[in-house]
């Protein structure tokens, strides 16, 4: 199991930003060989079901999540919250990305992950983690639309 966290500081309103990290098929645009399937009619809500299917042919796998929070913005500035359950044969865990204001116009995004892989050795979760933290670094910048404003994990050391 590989518990990471990362953080990005983007230009953009909270809103606005929320709006990107929660368009579930543009997530298939930011990570290479996946697609995105939503199972539920929109909007998004808790309970809320997609499957990312990652790979190739043969090669590929299916990474079934679930929303079991979801807190958009609010006008009175509280942090926005998303956690999505991994319930796939394959992959498992969680995902929970806040969104902050961070003064005028911007927002700060703060991602955190527990992702097991089945039949992969506790040897490896050190790899995982900086796999799990590299390929989620770039899938944030991409969907915020920027690589500028990394910042050190918060909570939970690299």
């Amino acid at each position: 199991m590989a518990l990471f966290a990362l953080a990005r500081v983007a230009p953009l309103s909270v809103d606005e930003a929320w709006r990107r990290l929660t368009d579930w098929e543009r997530h298939a645009d930011v990570v290479p060989l996946t697609r995105i399937t939503v199972l539920t009619p929109p909007p998004t809500r808790a309970g809320t079901a997609f499957v990312g299917r990652t790979g190739v042919g043969p090669l590929a796998f299916d990474d079934p999540m679930e929303v079991v929070t979801w807190r958009p913005p609010t006008e009175d500035g509280t942090t926005a919250l998303v956690r999505l359950d991994k319930r796939g044969r394959l992959i498992t865990g969680w995902a929970q990305i806040e969104v902050h204001a961070r003064g005028t116009g911007a927002s700060q995004v703060v991602w955190r992950e527990e992702l097991s892989v089945r039949f992969l050795p506790p040897m490896f979760d050190r790899l995982l983690k900086w796999a799990g933290r590299w390929m989620f670094g770039r899938a944030v910048d991409g969907l915020l639309g920027t690589s500028q404003g990394h910042e050190p994990s918060p909570g939970i050391p690299g």
